[in-house]
């Protein structure tokens, strides 16, 4: 892992947002995450799958190829790697403006340089769906 190729991205500088109370969350989680009738995720694709906001979590499988992965609390709660009913939480309670219509799942097992391109194409989306916070549940 120390000698994969890294994509050289611009610098950014910081911009502050709205409060959170104000804001619009998307979830992205890298637990390789999908609906059963979606595509399984290929090992080393730049891929990441639609997951919508009113999904039962009990539709939700895990493809995430690494043996690496201990899955007994996906098994659990599916919180644990997609926290989308805290997110819900959050917002009811006034502490967030509103989640997304969609999250999105990748397979954290896979190269950076596979995932610039879509990661680049998902952060338009996003922004063309009026999202301005971002939760990453990194696995």
């Amino acid at each position: 892992i120390a000698n994969q190729e890294l994509p050289d991205y611009e610098e950014t500088r910081w911009v502050s947002g709205p409060p959170l109370f104000d804001r619009k969350i998307a979830i992205v989680t890298t637990a390789g995450l999908h609906r059963r009738e979606d595509k399984h995720f290929t090992t080393g694709v730049g891929e990441y799958r639609i997951i919508p906001n009113d999904i039962d979590m009990d539709e939700l499988i895990m493809s995430h190829v690494s043996t690496n992965i201990d899955r007994t609390g996906f098994y659990l709660d599916v919180n644990l790697v997609l926290p989308l009913e805290r997110l819900k939480e959050l917002s009811i309670g006034g502490q967030i403006g509103e989640p997304s219509e969609y999250h999105y799942a990748f397979m954290g097992a896979t190269p950076p340089v596979a995932l610039a391109a879509v990661a680049k194409d998902l952060a338009k989306t996003l922004k063309n769906d009026g999202v301005n916070g971002v939760v990453l549940a990194g696995v």
